[in-house]
């Protein structure tokens, strides 16, 4: 049984970090795309920062995320983390662990189809106020 468990959420004035961190169990395979979603107030959700583990690395970022915010993973915990710089108000929200089903790839250009994703945690809300 795959398990996804967020972590790391707080409330934090613009311009602070925070680490999310999303220990993962379960997964088949060692390669895997797993990552991060958010939901914005009142907004659909969206994918934010998506990692492939496998024999390589490759990871993937929203525009409006790059530069700011690091997508990581720790093989001795099991765990991936999600590293976020200079927060802004607009990045308020739940963020949500995810990962598609064990050995798939994150297929480049679609690696923020939320429906292609099959495994979900229960969120970790982020709040930033000005």
């Amino acid at each position: 049984q795959v398990q996804l468990t967020e972590s790391g959420g707080a409330s934090v004035q613009a311009g602070g970090s925070l680490r999310l961190s999303c220990a993962a169990s379960g997964l088949a395979y060692p390669k895997n795309c797993i990552g991060w979603f958010r939901r914005r107030p009142d907004e659909d959700r969206e994918g934010v920062a998506m990692m492939f583990t496998g024999t390589y690395i490759k990871t993937y970022y929203a525009d409006s995320i790059k530069g700011r915010f690091t997508i990581s993973q720790d093989n001795a915990e099991n765990a991936i983390h999600l590293q976020m710089n200079n927060l802004e108000p607009n990045d308020t929200a739940m963020y949500y662990c995810a990962a598609r089903r064990s050995g798939y790839n994150c297929y480049g250009a679609a690696w923020s189809r939320e429906d292609d994703y099959i495994y979900w945690g229960h969120g970790t809300q982020v709040t930033v106020s000005s």
